[in-house]
Formats: C-alpha cells, sequence, structure tokens
C-alpha cells in the first residue's frame, strides 16, 4: 500500500515545497515589485485604485497606499508590502524604494538558486555585502547640523528630492518650504500631530499655505461672540442635549400637558445646572466633541462664553496637544481640570469656508498647513506627498546626516560590495555580486523611467564612480549624469538605511523558505 503524504493535511490544505515554493515566493515578490516600480523616481507615473464595493477612486504614486489596498493572495507578495508598511511608519517615505530593491535582491537570487547555488549560501553573501553597504553609505553621508543656514538647505534640498517624485513636483519649490518651516517650528520633536493639514477644495494647489496656529474646521455656536483674546478653553466631550427626553425605546405616558411641560422644566433645570458648573471653571471658550444644542448654546452665549460644538475627534485630541488642555467629561470638581491656553481665537475665511483660527497657542510648534486644490483626489494624493516630506524631514532633525539621491548613493554602495567580492574567496562572493546589480538597479530603473537609455546612462554613472567621482548621480531632467551635490539632490541618510537594510531582510527571509503550507479554507455554514 503506497502512503500518500498528503493525508497528513486535512481536506482543501496544501503544501509547496522545496523549488516549487521558492519559485512561488520569487515570483510574488518580484511581481510586487514590477507593479510599483513604474512610480519610482520625479518621472515615475501614478495609479489609479478603485474600491470594488464603494467604487471609491484613488489615484496616488505613494508606495505604502498602494501595496495597502490591494488584496493580495501570494504569502512572499505579502511580506513585501509589510516592509514598505515598515518604511512608512519608520521614516515615512521610500516605501516604493525598498519593495523594488527587495524584488531586484529576488530576482538576482532567483538566477543564482538556478545556477545551483545554494540559498543560505546566498543569505551570508547578502549578509556581508548590506554590511559592506551601509559602511559605505555612513562613510559618505555628510552632516551639516553645526550650521544653521547650510542645514535647513540641507533640509531643503531633502524636501525638493521627496516631493520631485509626486505630484507636488511642479511647485516643489513652494511646498518644501512649507514643509521645512513646519519641521523646524518643531523644534526637534518628531510628533507630527502638531502639524495639521487641512485640505479645503478649490483655488489652485499654489495657494496652499502654512498658518502658524491651529486651525479648526468648525463653526462658531450662534450669537456667541466671534473673536476672543486670551482664551482659557475648556475641552470637553459630554452630551448637551438634554434638553430632549431621549431614552430610546421608552415610551413616556402622562395624564395631562401639564405634565409633560413639568418634565421638560426639570431637564431644562438639569441642563442649566450643567452649564453653570461649567462656568465655575472660568473659561471664556468651551468646546465639545458633541452636539451643543439651542438652550445650553444660548446659556453659553448670555454668560459671553464662545462655544464650539462637534469639534471632530481628531480635532479635539489635537486641540488638546496644542492648547495644552486636557479632555474633561464631568465638571464636578474645576480645580482638577487643566484648561487650554491661547492668545486669540477668531474666525477666519478660506476659499468658501468658515473656520475658527487659534493663535498663540500653548504649543508655539503647531502649525496648520493648508491645501488647496481642484478635486479631492489631487488634495488627498498632495497630503501623501507632505506627509512623506515631513515624516522624512521630522526624522533628518534628528539623525542629521545626509547623502546624495538621483542613484549616487546606490552606486557607490554596488562599487563597496563589487570590491568587497572581489577579495572575498567563497562562493558567497556571487551573491555579493548580485547584490552589486540589484543596488545597480534602482538607478537603471529611475531612467528607464523617464525614457532615457538606461544601460548607456548607468554605465556613464559607473564608471565615473570608478573614476573616483563619488557625487555622480543621474540628471533626470536632460538624461546626463551630474554633480549630485551642486544641483543639490539629497537624501535623509536615515531614509536609504532603512531601505537597504529592511529589504535586505525581507529578500533573506524569503530566500530562507522551502515550504509553503496553506491552510484549508473555512467551510461555509450551510444555514
Amino acid at each position: 500500500m503506497s502512503f500518500n503524504p498528503h493525508h497528513i493535511f486535512s481536506e482543501n490544505g496544501t503544501q509547496e515545497k522545496g523549488e516549487n515554493a521558492r519559485l512561488s515566493s520569487f515570483v510574488g515578490a518580484i511581481a510586487v515589485g514590477d507593479l510599483v516600480k513604474s512610480t519610482l523616481g520625479p518621472k515615475g507615473m501614478d495609479k489609479i485604485l478603485q474600491s470594488a464595493s464603494s467604487g471609491d477612486i484613488v489615484v496616488t504614486n505613494d508606495g505604502a497606499t498602494i501595496l495597502k489596498s490591494i488584496a493580495l493572495d501570494n504569502a512572499a507578495a505579502k511580506v513585501l508590502v509589510n516592509i514598505s508598511k515598515v518604511q512608512d511608519d519608520e521614516v515615512g517615505d521610500g516605501t516604493t524604494s525598498v519593495c523594488v530593491f527587495a524584488a531586484e535582491l529576488l530576482r538576482q537570487a532567483e538566477l543564482l538558486v538556478n545556477a545551483k547555488i545554494h540559498p543560505q549560501t546566498i543569505v551570508s553573501g547578502y549578509r556581508i555585502a548590506t554590511k559592506v553597504a551601509l559602511d559605505a553609505l555612513s562613510a559618505s553621508a555628510v552632516d551639516n547640523s553645526a550650521d544653521a543656514e547650510l542645514f535647513r538647505q540641507d533640509l531643503m534640498n531633502i524636501a525638493r528630492t521627496t516631493l520631485s517624485s509626486k505630484i507636488l513636483s511642479q511647485s516643489k519649490d513652494h511646498f518644501a518650504k512649507l514643509a521645512v518651516d513646519a519641521v523646524l517650528r518643531l523644534k526637534g520633536n518628531t510628533n507630527l500631530d502638531n502639524i495639521q493639514i487641512i485640505k479645503i477644495i478649490g483655488g489652485k494647489m499654489e495657494d496652499s499655505f502654512l498658518d502658524e496656529g491651529f486651525i479648526l474646521n468648525k463653526k462658531i455656536g450662534v450669537n456667541c461672540p466671534k473673536r476672543i483674546e486670551n482664551a482659557n478653553i475648556l475641552l470637553a466631550n459630554t452630551a448637551m442635549d438634554t434638553d430632549k427626553v431621549k431614552i430610546f425605546g421608552a415610551r413616556v405616558r402622562v395624564d395631562a400637558t401639564m405634565k409633560l411641560a413639568e418634565m421638560e422644566r426639570a431637564e431644562r433645570e438639569k441642563m442649566k445646572k450643567k452649564v453653570e458648573k461649567i462656568k465655575t471653571h472660568n473659561i471664556n471658550c468651551f468646546i465639545n466633541r458633541q452636539l451643543i444644542y439651542n438652550w445650553p448654546e444660548q446659556l453659553f452665549a448670555d454668560a459671553g462664553i464662545m462655544s464650539i460644538e462637534h469639534a471632530d475627534f481628531d480635532g479635539i485630541e489635537r486641540l488638546s496637544l496644542v492648547t495644552g488642555g486636557e479632555i474633561a467629561s464631568t465638571f464636578e470638581h474645576p480645580e482638577l481640570v487643566k484648561l487650554g491656553h491661547c492668545k486669540l481665537i477668531e474666525e477666519v475665511i478660506i476659499g468658501e469656508d468658515k473656520m475658527i483660527k487659534f493663535s498663540g497657542v500653548a504649543a508655539g510648534e503647531a502649525c496648520t498647513i493648508v491645501l488647496r486644490g481642484a478635486t479631492n483626489q489631487l488634495l488627498d494624493e498632495a497630503e501623501r506627498a507632505i506627509h512623506d516630506a515631513l515624516a522624512v524631514l521630522s526624522q533628518t532633525v534628528k539623525e542629521t546626516r545626509v547623502t546624495l539621491g538621483g542613484g549616487c548613493a546606490e552606486m557607490l554602495m554596488s562599487k563597496a560590495v563589487e570590491e568587497a567580492a572581489d577579495r572575498d574567496a567563497g562562493k558567497r562572493s556571487l551573491a555579493m555580486q548580485a547584490f552589486a546589480t540589484a543596488l545597480r538597479q534602482m538607478p537603471t530603473i529611475l531612467a528607464d523611467n523617464a525614457g532615457f537609455d538606461s544601460s548607456e546612462l548607468v554605465s556613464q554613472l559607473k564608471a565615473a564612480h570608478y573614476q573616483g567621482k563619488t557625487t555622480m548621480g543621474l540628471n533626470m531632467e536632460n538624461g546626463s549624469i551630474a554633480d549630485m551635490r551642486e544641483r543639490g539632490i539629497v537624501e535623509a541618510y536615515k531614509l536609504k538605511h532603512a531601505v537597504v537594510s529592511s529589504a535586505s531582510e525581507g529578500a533573506q527571509l524569503l530566500l530562507r523558505v522551502d515550504t509553503i503550507l496553506k491552510a484549508a479554507p473555512r467551510p461555509r455554514e450551510r444555514m
């Protein structure tokens, strides 16, 4: 009787072994790399993502957004998606690069596996190559943090480089300045919650601006003062609508209309007491997360207190951070409640909308970037672009080293890895060569996306680096090689470091796979 090994799995459970498993993981990962690689670089293209359920569309070239939105069945492809997600959380940009680089490493590894080199040999070669590459990157990085003027220039250049591959590339100087000003206000703090981004449809993208202060997209209550100086703000999350009898599904039976009026009066009294308690906090502005109905709003207006209702959750959380107040929900102990403060609250009009502006807030680093644009998709993509720039800049303020973009850093690393491979006597050196080739793919893809002759350009670039011109990179304006330092094409060291180390770790992880086990799908219960 022959033994069938598949019987140990439950029905429909599958396993792929050895070659098949490896092939499956290579194919999945390379497909994901190919999917996003056309978005890389200043001439990268965008993708439209359409939701199956709601039909919403997103137009984007942000790697993390694209990969987050697509449903993948391939296990290896999911690993790449996770790498790009981590890159997004850690550094905020480079999400496409990390994914493409990991895929290129696997593409090279596939060739080696086909040439009968053991995956573990490739892994150890990749590990040595990663160390060599990162050492070379670190040696070439420049730190200008001692000179404020030069450092600001670096930040501007990083912002320009980050934005040049995004939708804002046409007016990258304008947006780079917005981003740098916003991040420098943070004074070294990396909490981007202090920078609020508001999207207002209409106008053109250049109309976007940075406002020092906090803008809340709400309206001030009826009859309330429209402008308050030296505001003491109470932030609350409490129901202010007890002028309605609201017990859901309950019926109130009364035998006379008088009784109903009495109940309403009791409710009003209760509300009035609550408002009196709130007034004892000695405030002139009351902001509530929930609605404030007419009666309490009128009471606040009579007392000269500005009331703002339904401050969305994000808004009130951020307000509490920015004004230094805490969100209260009960008002028995005014002495324990921490109020928020700001110098001026006033109503402003942006585009067609009235908003409330808080100036001179307790957290001096807070500010608001107001984005304008023609369509919602455009505004969303602009927000993603500016977020990437802000994230990278805020990280650079902490880790102040910078390296050169335009494929220069990759070429530098690939040269270092190749030289190390030439000195290594083992089979590993083949894997190290492959790592160097994968690094060279990055400038190749940049050139391909711009429609230039990539093999010509990259061989020119390689020759320049071997002649010791270590600052040369690709000039994407006219398809030539140029000095990246002179052109100001600069990237954050932390970003490049994260791309190389994460992609290499992800590729090594997938190389070690020799079996893929899939659980059986859960059977549907028949009713």
